[in-house]
């Protein structure tokens, strides 16, 4: 049986995979290698079940052991093993993939059987720590056993093998620029992050566990211990279940399990299940988010048949549910072989379309069962909900059944609700629904409290990406248009048919506009003079919404930036009520010292209002104060 040869190197195969740079991160080669032992497991339960194979199966395990004064690694399956002619097409034919003519072979009846294999290459990237690697294995035919070995060159050897039972070992003699490879503590580390929900139990090592103590044992005497396989992983995770066997506790534990440093329960979760017109299952959750949208991403796990993959999962799942949390697992998504870059096709746009849809639904469904408790997350949700109406239109489209736009004073409204609420009071002389919102009600509070005086409902709208929110719905919504409380008077945000009478003529307002401008010598500040009510502020700053909108939006990226608003100053209007006493004041008043004093007093106070007057002013301020009250 002894021999020697060559391996026969598929070309077209492995050469586009070379120049994809195969394996350029080392840890994967045990993935690979515990992904091949699943597989060799899974083929031998499979075959069993369908009376093909007439083995005794026990309970199958995959087993990591290290030698580390040997300098080898062993993974130890108890799978379907191979035969001579098996090693022979299997590990000398590079590329060639026994899962997939495996597949094909048993396609009508392997289709759930979980396996993973899909490029044929796994095993080679054990030469990237090893010197040599060799191969104890025994099919599960009635064969002889197999002994392989190679250094890393093109030669091998390959003969007989003292083994009994079926299976294969892998052994590798990891190299000395690889010896991190030999550590506990690395081994543990990787099994965890890779193989953490292997649907096959992996051995490695023991521990010790504390039995009950027998029924006549004395008080003090110590707990029997047991020293037990220490099984690293999770061959049945929450999500390879139906929905009908977990419960709410059920969810939970997993989450923690997912994520052993999240101490905050998720809000609630999603459970994916689809098997037509592709394969897919997982947990989505919504944790709490914060206001940075960056913070948030990246959390989601990608697994093809429980082999962890990646936790960049950008262009499956829809970009703003990026900022979920949770486990995608599905068989039909196209990776290359390092299981780490997506080659995007139809498959992966159905994924994230159902994926989208199914979250809406979920959303509609928390809504409508539960509106109190959907309105006490909302803070907590908005901005994935804000994030996927601006970025899916499929999404945009289902959002009026569940999402809110909250008042000022708490109350929730849904859109069409909103609409009713604010159309008789709201809409301007041009018939436009005029929507006014808040983005800080402590510093918005003078404003407020004007437009409440009015009657008129205020939104807090307060998240970081609201600015671009309110231009999709502008575009999206008939008649509607979004401005904020400090915009402008509120007399100009919603401009009835009825014009206020001015006490000054067109020509004494230009006198006292040229007057204010010249006094407050601040470029930032446009004045504008006019008639209000009497009860109005004499003077009120505002900010123009489409200049401020733009600004914000270049910040959180768009439609700013790109218009060249991002790196423009802050410019604001300084409303002077034409029709206000103290205004009738400074307009008559001659002696040009006192009518300054007037104006900068009145202009630094509105300023103070907005907290727009600091360093030197604000000195000067108080100064000219005490002065006047002296």
């Amino acid at each position: 049986m002894s021999q020697q040869g060559k391996i026969n190197v598929a070309v077209e195969n492995i050469f586009p995979l070379i120049k994809k740079f195969l394996y350029s991160d080392h840890e994967i080669f045990l993935r690979e290698l515990i992904s091949n032992a699943t597989d060799a497991t899974l083929k031998l339960k499979h075959l069993a079940s369908i009376g093909e194979a007439s083995v005794e199966l026990g309970d199958q395990q995959i087993e990591v052991k290290i030698d580390k004064d040997g300098k080898k690694l062993h993974i130890i399956d108890q799978g379907i093993g191979m035969t001579e002619d098996e090693v022979q097409k299997y590990i000398n034919e590079v590329a060639f993939s026994g899962a997939e003519e495996f597949l094909e072979k048993y396609k009508d009846t392997a289709s759930d059987s979980g396996i993973i294999g899909h490029f044929g290459l796994g095993f080679y990237s054990a030469f990237m720590v090893a010197d040599k690697v060799e191969i104890m294995t025994k099919s599960y035919k009635d064969e002889p056993a197999v002994h392989w070995s190679c250094d890393g060159s093109p030669n091998y050897t390959i003969e007989a093998a003292d083994k009994k039972d079926f299976g294969t070992e892998i052994i590798l003699h990891i190299s000395d620029d690889e010896q991190e490879f030999l550590e506990e503590s690395r081994i543990r580390e990787l099994l965890v992050k890779y193989n953490k929900f292997m649907p096959v139990p992996i051995k490695f090592g023991t521990k010790t566990i504390t039995l009950d103590k027998p029924e006549d044992a004395k008080e003090d005497d110590p707990a029997p211990t047991e020293e037990v396989d220490n099984i690293i992983n999770n061959p049945n995770p929450a999500w390879t279940k139906q929905p009908s066997e977990l419960e709410d506790k059920d969810y939970k534990e997993f989450y923690i399990e997912l994520y052993p440093m999240q101490f905050e329960e998720p809000l609630f979760n999603i459970h994916l299940n689809v098997d037509y017109p592709f394969n897919l299952t997982g947990i989505l959750y919504f944790p709490k988010m914060t206001q940075d949208l960056n913070v948030q991403k990246d959390r989601i796990q990608l697994y093809q048949n429980q082999v962890f993959v990646t936790d960049n999962v950008e262009g499956i799942v829809p970009e703003f549910l990026t900022m979920l949390r949770g486990v995608i697992d599905s068989p039909d998504i196209p990776l290359n072989v390092s299981r780490s870059y997506l080659q995007a096709d139809g498959a992966v746009k159905k994924i994230s379309s159902y994926i989208t849809r199914k979250v809406a639904d979920k959303l509609k469904s928390l809504f409508n069962e539960d509106r109190k408790a959907f309105e006490e997350k909302w803070n907590d949700i908005k901005i994935v909900i804000e994030y996927g109406m601006l970025s899916e239109e499929k999404f945009f489209e289902k959002s009026d059944a569940f999402a809110l736009y909250p008042t000022v004073d708490g109350t929730y409204y849904t859109w069409s609700e909103l609409m009713d609420k604010i159309k008789p009071t709201q809409t301007d002389k041009d018939d436009k629904t005029v929507i006014l919102y808040a983005s800080n009600k402590d510093e918005q509070h003078s404003y407020l409290k004007a437009a409440k005086d009015k009657g008129y409902e205020v939104l807090l709208l307060d998240s970081p990406i609201v600015s671009h929110l309110m231009q999709k719905l502008e575009t999206s919504k008939e008649k509607v248009s979004f401005a904020r409380v400090d915009a402008d008077h509120v007399d100009n945000l919603i401009k009835k048919e009825e014009d206020q009478i001015s006490k000054l003529s067109d020509d004494e307002k230009e006198e006292l506009k040229t007057s204010i401008t010249e006094a407050i010598d601040n470029s930032n500040f446009t004045v504008q003079v006019e008639p209000m009510s009497s009860d109005a502020a004499p003077f009120i700053i505002t900010q123009p919404e489409f200049m401020r909108r733009m600004k914000e939006m270049q910040a959180t990226g768009g439609g700013g930036g790109m218009m060249g608003f991002g790196n423009m100053p802050d410019m604001y209007n300084l409303v002077v009520n034409a029709n206000h006493e103290l205004v009738q004041e400074i307009f008559s008043t001659k002696t040009k010292k006192k009518k300054d004093r007037l104006i900068q007093q009145s202009f630094d106070l509105a300023r103070l209002s907005q907290g727009l007057l600091k360093g030197e002013a604000l000195t000067q301020f108080v100064n000219r104060s005490y002065e006047l009250i002296k």
